[in-house]
């Protein structure tokens, strides 16, 4: 049985990906952050899956605690197929770059960039000892090409970065069997970020041209294929989940 590892797997987009692995066979480590009833509401919910599922508590900004936890999910499932870099911190207040304070810079370079770097060279060695391994970050709209973004300037300088990062890791590991790819998600929102596909088509939305809001189900979809054992060919790709939106150039 493969295990993937997914970064805040117990709440939002994560959420989505722990259900679609644990329902096509997977064993699953979830992370969580600080919201320990939500993660224990997550473990009832699957409990018909109890025996593939593990929920650990990490800060992705704690070096100690990536290693500890990658440590004791190779030693209790034997192997790490999948890592899904879900989780990152964001700033939700606009804030232009001069008026950031250190801490808030600091704290999403570590949590986004640096973390991706820690658990890359913490999982790679077991993925190459496998011969096999998919490692799968998550970006934002447009990232493949440096964008930009307004007030968000740490967040989205911190996520490019792993897109770099994810392609350098992608050419230096092909050899091992080990591919990285970047899911990039277009407009999902709120309560549609744990939502599925079915659930999104009961709703409209104007500005994405496919005529629906994105779900979590969408990106979790896309994050299982490049995980499939016969998706080896795609590799140092970012993968755009826009409902069109990325390919639509607006003059503001």
């Amino acid at each position: 049985m493969r295990h993937v590892l997914i970064t805040a797997g117990t709440k939002g987009l994560g959420l989505q990906m722990t259900a679609y692995f644990l329902k096509n066979g997977y064993s699953v480590t979830a992370t969580y952050n600080n919201d320990r009833e939500r993660a224990m509401e997550v473990k009832e919910q699957f409990s018909n899956y109890k025996d593939h599922l593990y929920i650990a508590q990490l800060n992705t900004m704690n070096v100690e605690e990536i290693n500890q936890l990658v440590d004791h999910v190779y030693e209790r499932f034997g192997r790490i197929d999948c890592l899904i870099n879900n989780a990152g911190p964001f700033i939700f207040e606009r804030i232009k770059l001069v008026n950031y304070e250190e801490s808030q810079w600091d704290e999403m370079v570590r949590g986004n960039l640096d973390a991706a770097f820690h658990f890359a060279r913490k999982v790679i060695p077991i993925m190459q000892k496998q011969q096999f391994g998919r490692m799968v970050y998550i970006g934002f709209q447009g990232v493949n090409h440096s964008s930009g973004w307004i007030y968000r300037s740490a967040f989205a300088a911190a996520k490019v970065g792993v897109a770099s990062l994810m392609k350098t890791i992608a050419i230096e590991e092909a050899e091992n069997k080990i591919t990285a790819n970047m899911v990039s998600p277009g407009k999902i929102t709120g309560d549609m970020k744990e939502s599925t596909i079915e659930e999104s088509r009961k709703q409209q939305d104007s500005e994405t041209p496919v005529g629906r809001p994105g779900s979590g189900e969408d990106i979790a979809r896309t994050v299982g294929y490049l995980c499939h054992d016969d998706s080896d060919m795609i590799t140092g790709s970012v993968i755009e989940v826009t409902g069109g939106l990325d390919v639509i150039h607006r003059h503001l």
